[in-house]
């Protein structure tokens, strides 16, 4: 059965047909992160430490670590900084070497700059997931070169020089054509995980069906492992949370055997906090005066002031179980088990040390 071993220094993950689902942690991206990419540019790297803590945390297998950032004020500054190519290879070795200090967890290079690839490849301990190739005749001939020079996996991405195709036998067939040219440069199959493009299903009503559809193929004809961009499905709707906990246990069920995502339900801000006490209290709910954030949080089903495992992860690893992917239940048993309260710790169940009285 295909695997595609990705490793850190000591640690290693696998994504595979017969493997508990493969979770690539996606929050390491200052594309889109307005503060992220501002904090980056003053080589402020706290918050990339704290997203790469949390997200190891919440059960990712792998980090995503992706390079793309916009420095607007340096670019000002240096006209150079305009440039991705200038700015990118170093950014991502600071990436990596930071990640790398705080967590021990394989890592995902992801950058559309071939010298940010290789910088991230030779700084990356273990060996890293390349994120990606695309059937691009370019970056087929910049990347997989690459890919063979340091031995290690690759996501291969369904889109070629004529753009993204809506027709999924269009993008299986750019699947095979990676494969087959990977295999040129002696890459094997089990090195190569497809992201098979998953469509917003707000924008395709047939999204969902044509990506399982897609992912049965990659899986049957072409033996690949495969994964997604798990958000991109419910782009535009609300709820997105409902829509990702029913695609991604389908997913697995089509073959899919890991996706790019957020593992983590961010922690709700002190904003929020106090726009929900002052509607309580105008509704004439008398709150204790020494009630902390947590307890408040919890009371009203807001979630938490931590970063905890998204509701996301609860799906994966429901499915898990129930696919016979996780022996006796013990990673759903250990997930769902309560943490005890402070000063409870190693206390029976009625709240006495020692537990059940004997006779």
């Amino acid at each position: 059965m295909t695997r595609t071993v990705v490793e850190s220094k000591t640690k290693s993950a696998i994504i595979g047909f017969d493997e508990p689902f493969c979770v690539i942690g996606e929050r390491i991206n200052p594309t889109g992160r307005k503060i992220l990419a501002e904090e980056l540019e003053r080589d402020d790297f706290s918050r990339v430490e704290a997203d790469a803590i949390a997200q190891a945390a919440a059960g990712a297998n792998i980090l995503d670590v992706n390079s793309g950032a916009v420095f607007s004020n340096k670019m000002a500054e240096d006209p150079r900084y305009a440039d991705n190519n200038f700015v990118e290879p170093t950014l991502m070795r600071q990436l990596v070497e930071v990640v790398q200090r705080v967590v021990d967890i394989p890592l995902c290079i992801d950058s559309s700059v071939p010298g940010a690839l290789e910088n991230g490849l030779a700084a990356a301990e273990g060996r890293p997931l390349l994120n990606s190739v695309t059937g691009e005749e370019e970056r087929l001939e910049l990347v997989l070169p690459l890919v063979k020079k340091y031995n290690v996996p690759v996501v291969a991405i369904s889109n070629d020089d004529t753009g993204i195709s809506e027709d999924p036998d269009v993008r299986f067939n750019v699947a095979k054509k990676i494969v087959e040219r990977a295999a040129d440069f002696g890459i094997p199959a089990y090195d190569i995980v497809v992201d098979p493009l998953v469509m917003p299903i707000g924008a395709m009503a047939t999204a969902g069906h044509q990506v399982f559809t897609l992912v049965r193929r990659l899986r049957e004809e072409l033996g690949v492992n495969t994964t997604c961009g798990a958000s991109n499905i419910s782009f535009g709707l609300p709820n997105r949370h409902g829509i990702n906990n029913a695609f991604l246990p389908m997913a697995m069920g089509a073959g899919m055997t890991s996706a790019i995502m957020n593992p983590i339900a961010l922690p709700v801000n002190q904003a929020k906090i106090a726009e929900h006490k002052a509607l309580i209290m105008a509704a004439g709910i008398i709150l204790p005066e020494d009630i902390d954030d947590e307890t408040f949080v919890t009371l009203f089903g807001l979630g938490s002031t931590k970063a905890t495992p998204g509701k996301e992860m609860e799906a994966i690893r429901a499915a898990n179980f129930l696919y016979d992917r996780d022996p006796n239940g013990t990673d759903w048993i250990k997930f769902n088990k309560v943490a005890p309260k402070a000063g409870q710790e190693g206390r029976g169940r009625a709240g006495r040390v020692g537990g059940r009285r004997r006779g």
